[in-house]
């Protein structure tokens, strides 16, 4: 049966917990692939298994990032409360979206989701007064983690702490997809119109997956405000949206495995390529992704 544990559900998270030790001088970066192993996931139920594309998941993104990151500042510095409140306030958002997005199909739900990530952008850095504006949101004062962990300047904490949510995250998702939920969600994409007329309510599953997808996006900025102690006006941006698609298309949609391939390609080719050519890393980064595309259409042929 395709929900039983395998060698492909433990690989990745194998591998996670041998890099703390393989690679100990690397544990930020890995803290980011984490944080957007996460993400990725959240757009991999989005898209790969509901259907629905969107251009504006970094909205739901950015607002958990500055959620847990205001309270910080405020001194709510608990992770966990952060975390939770992060992903309540996601995920609420995330349903009072889809039951305006969603009522739309094609070029314009794209545009839509496109538009409330750019309208959020641009409230956050209007208020500067509460989020840091451009300069970003600074003096957060996270508490040590359970009590008992300090965030270390070596980034073992935060990236043991980045580790387990993902893992959470992940087993969420699994057991989700694989759930009836989960098996209604994948035919309304292939066949919303034959979903319907079985008597499946299909806009309310997809407003459901919407929601659930802006929660886990939620937790993975809360997570990174967290673990980085900062929050930048860049969570809420375009680019941070095209990235994390580009990441779950290079890993493949609708598999959950997109999310560990992805991610770790992407931003580990982005870090070495900014490393060597600092100025012109982009191109290479471009060269790398137009190589990769060429060379699986050509073996799919």
């Amino acid at each position: 049966m395709s929900h039983r544990l395998r060698v492909m559900d433990v690989a990745p998270w194998a591998a996670a917990v041998l890099a703390l030790f393989v690679f100990p001088r690397h544990l930020q970066l890995g803290t980011q692939i984490l944080v957007m192993v996460l993400f990725v996931l959240s757009i991999d139920l989005l898209l790969g298994y509901a259907g629905i594309i969107s251009l504006g998941h970094a909205a739901f993104f950015g607002l958990g990032a500055y959620c847990a990151g205001i309270l910080s500042v405020r001194g709510i510095g608990d992770p966990l409360v952060g975390l939770a409140a992060a992903g309540a306030l996601s995920g609420l958002a995330g349903l009072l979206c889809g039951l305006v997005v969603l009522r739309t199909r094609g070029l314009t739900l794209l545009m839509l989701t496109l538009g409330i990530l750019l309208m959020l952008e641009e409230a956050a850095n209007r208020a500067a007064w509460l989020t840091g504006g451009a300069d970003g949101l600074q003096g957060m004062q996270v508490a040590p983690l359970l009590g008992l962990y300090e965030w270390d300047m070596f980034g073992r904490t935060a990236y043991l702490y980045s580790l387990a949510v993902a893992f959470i995250g992940f087993v969420f998702v699994r057991t989700l997809v694989h759930s009836p939920f989960g098996r209604s969600l994948a035919g309304i994409r292939e066949n919303a119109v034959r979903m319907e007329a079985i008597g499946a309510p299909v806009r309310r599953r997809l407003v459901a997956a919407y929601g659930l997808a802006a929660m886990l996006a939620g937790i993975a900025g809360a997570v990174n405000a967290q673990a980085f102690q900062f929050v930048a006006l860049n969570v809420l941006s375009f680019e941070l949206s095209g990235a994390a698609l580009i990441m779950l298309i290079l890993g493949g949609a609708g598999r959950l495995y997109g999310a560990f391939i992805g991610a770790p390609l992407y931003m580990i080719a982005s870090d070495t390529f900014a490393k060597l050519d600092p100025t012109y890393w982009l191109f290479w980064l471009g060269m790398l992704l137009i190589g990769i595309v060429m060379f699986r259409n050509r073996r799919a042929r």
